[in-house]
């Protein structure tokens, strides 16, 4: 069979037409499928140890170590999107995209609500009791006598 025979009814290459939505790559580009999930690996190395190391070193400003950490996921985060889920804004990606959108938003609102609601009840609660209103049961009390009269 020709190469001719194997292009369908409107000019494409067979080979690269059954390729399923998400698969960048034909069986020929197998290497540079690799080379991104190694680059992605690299990465997602790479941000974790520097999370690690932002936490054990002393050279950042110890309030902005949070910060620094969340900074550090959003990016982990940017790669496994990108890297190894295939992520991207091609028209082909729409679906993938939306779905992940929703999933964040749920998990925002879920979250979110959850966060409101025990704060709507802890200040609604009934304050606690002063030390001094407590009874004072934890510590041993002389027994009480009756004074005597001579």
């Amino acid at each position: 069979m020709s190469h001719a025979d194997h292009a369908g009814a409107d000019g494409l290459d067979r080979h690269h037409a059954d390729l399923a939505p998400g698969e960048e790559y034909g069986e020929e580009d197998i290497g540079k499928g690799v080379r991104g999930y190694l680059i992605g690996l690299a990465l997602a190395t790479l941000l974790t140890i520097c999370s690690f190391a932002i936490v054990h070193a002393k050279f950042v400003w110890a309030p902005a170590v949070p910060v620094a950490i969340l900074v550090f996921a959003i990016a982990q985060m940017g790669v496994h999107l990108v890297f190894f889920l295939h992520i991207t804004t091609g028209p082909d990606n729409t679906n993938n995209v939306m779905a992940l959108a929703f999933g964040v938003l749920f998990v925002v609102l879920v979250v979110g609500g959850s966060v409101w609601i025990m704060s709507n009840m802890n200040s609604n609660m009934m304050p606690a009791m002063p030390k001094s209103a407590m009874p004072h049961s934890a510590t041993p009390q002389p027994p009480m006598t009756q004074p005597t009269h001579h």
